[in-house]
């Protein structure tokens, strides 16, 4: 229960202090502590559920969640998510290990690649974004991570929505897909609820002090740290995974 609590603080300050998901924090850390892939992505599912929740409340309370923009997207996710639990059960460590390196290494190329922010923005299309929910919902909760790693790049470069937007939309969709997943992954017996909810819990104090760190910080010096700290977690996940 120490360890578990230790650990969600830090996933939190983290996740607060470098503007990420905490899967990408949680289920590398969770793995080199001896916890298998799939408990690991239940765990990291149950805190990124607890976080989003209050993170959402937090921005709903200032203005910045839009939920009927967000909407048809986080349905989406949460009709995605809820697959999450079969794909889990029927899917080798190995692909799962496979997915989640090839998001983080997504993350790491989208440093070095500049979208023009577009002049004028299309407007919002429900069903493109019920889709894009889906698929971004069944792939990112399967392995333990939140959708906005996938849905930046699809919005902004492909849509051609603004980042102020795409911000906007993704915040409710981890929501509703990381509730959905969930609920699908505890049918499917990968929740482990007495760690998952310590670390959860914990990681909400956890993230209040790494956001007012991340305030007081240079912006290039903090890109410089992020870009680091994901080229650390890609090469750390292929040593436990595959050696």
């Amino acid at each position: 229960m120490i360890i578990a609590i230790i650990v969600g603080i830090i996933t939190g300050f983290f996740s607060g202090f470098l503007g990420i998901g905490g899967g990408t924090i949680l289920v590398p850390t969770l793995l080199f502590l001896g916890f298998g892939l799939k408990e690991a992505i239940g765990i990291s599912v149950t805190q990124m559920m607890l976080s989003s929740i209050y993170g959402s409340y937090l921005n709903y309370k200032k203005g910045l969640l839009k939920i009927k923009n967000g909407l048809s997207l986080a349905i989406g996710g949460a009709v995605g998510a809820s697959f999450s639990g079969f794909i889990v059960k029927y899917t080798s460590k190995e692909i799962l290990g496979a997915i989640f390196l090839s998001l983080v290494l997504i993350a790491i190329i989208r440093f070095f690649v500049t979208v023009k922010e577009p002049q004028e923005e299309p407007p919002i299309d429900n069903k493109k974004l019920f889709f894009i929910g889906m698929f971004v919902g069944a792939i990112a909760i399967s392995v333990g991570v939140g959708g906005a790693i996938l849905i930046t790049p699809i919005l902004v470069g492909f849509l051609k929505y603004k980042l102020k937007t795409t911000v906007s939309l993704s915040l409710f969709f981890v929501v509703f897909s990381s509730i959905s997943g969930f609920i699908s992954q505890s049918i499917a017996g990968h929740i482990n609820y007495l760690e998952g909810f310590s670390i959860g819990f914990a990681s909400l104090i956890g993230t209040y002090f790494g956001v007012k760190l991340y305030h007081k910080i240079d912006t290039k010096i903090h890109k410089k740290i992020l870009l680091i700290w994901y080229i650390l977690i890609f090469f750390a996940m292929i040593y436990k995974l595959y050696f």
